[in-house]
């Protein structure tokens, strides 16, 4: 009797692991990394210092075991980051005061990549939002809203994603962002956790007064920027989470974030 209660316990374990393990597989194909890799390709404002990996240890010790160290360094807005309201308001929240509450919420994408296509440096409306809306109903309150530029395909060629590819130029940048008059819709009428981009900043490139980095930041609004994948996301129902590396009294931080489709 022993064999068939053996077998009988194999057959009841592959039942059980085998929905278990599908439902991983599941769940995993519901997340997007919306996350570019930190190396030294990566993409970096003009003026900001570049992120840096230094090796310390890489290899076997004298004990026989292998062991890797790094140090790293670069700018807090480098990548994919985020941008804590104190960047452009004295006094709000900096990096490690803001809540998580703030950088999870309901995702709203709002596409504009057509008229990005035919305007590199388009700003988003208050029209643009009311359309969004009349398609997909009201932005939900603590809503995540990003913008979808199609800049995610220009990843990787300094040129194209920044609109120049010289040292400290920011005088010929060129990208889609938000409309000054958009940012006031979003934080008076719409009650917004955060705001994105798939572009280097949540101003458009010719911007020199960074008004829209003014309004968000005042209202106390995270920014995230250099956002990847917003293409692979729904124009709603998805969760956003946007987790960034706590740094005291930081001005920004690199970040993981990520969706959770319907």
């Amino acid at each position: 009797m022993k064999r068939p209660m053996r077998l009988m316990a194999c057959l009841c374990m592959w039942f059980v692991a085998t929905p278990l393990l599908g439902g991983f597989a599941a769940e995993e194909k519901k997340l997007i990394d919306m996350t570019y890799a930190f190396s030294e390709h990566t993409l970096h404002w003009p003026t900001a210092t570049p992120f840096k990996l230094e090796k310390v240890n890489e290899g076997m010790t004298a004990q026989g075991f292998w062991f890797a160290s790094y140090n790293y360094s670069g700018s807090e807005h480098v990548g994919t980051h985020l941008d804590a309201p104190f960047h452009f308001a004295q006094g709000n929240w900096t990096t490690d005061q803001i809540p998580l509450s703030r950088t999870i919420g309901p995702g709203v994408v709002v596409d504009m990549r057509r008229k990005a296509a035919a305007d590199p440096n388009y700003q988003l409306q208050v029209v643009d939002v009311l359309t969004w809306e009349r398609r997909h109903g009201k932005v939900p309150r603590r809503a995540i809203v990003l913008m979808l530029n199609g800049w995610g395909k220009f990843w990787g060629d300094r040129k194209r994603y920044f609109g120049t590819d010289q040292p400290g130029d920011v005088v010929n940048l060129r990208f889609p962002g938000f409309s000054k008059e958009a940012a006031e819709f979003l934080v008076k009428e719409r009650n917004i956790n955060a705001v994105g981009t798939d572009t280097p900043s949540i101003d458009h490139g010719p911007s020199r007064d960074f008004i829209v980095h003014q309004i968000f930041g005042r209202a106390n609004v995270p920014i995230f920027e250099n956002v990847a994948n917003v293409d692979r996301l729904p124009p709603k129902g998805a969760t956003i989470y946007a987790i960034p590396m706590k740094i005291q009294g930081g001005s920004g931080a690199p970040l993981r974030i990520f969706a959770v489709l319907p």
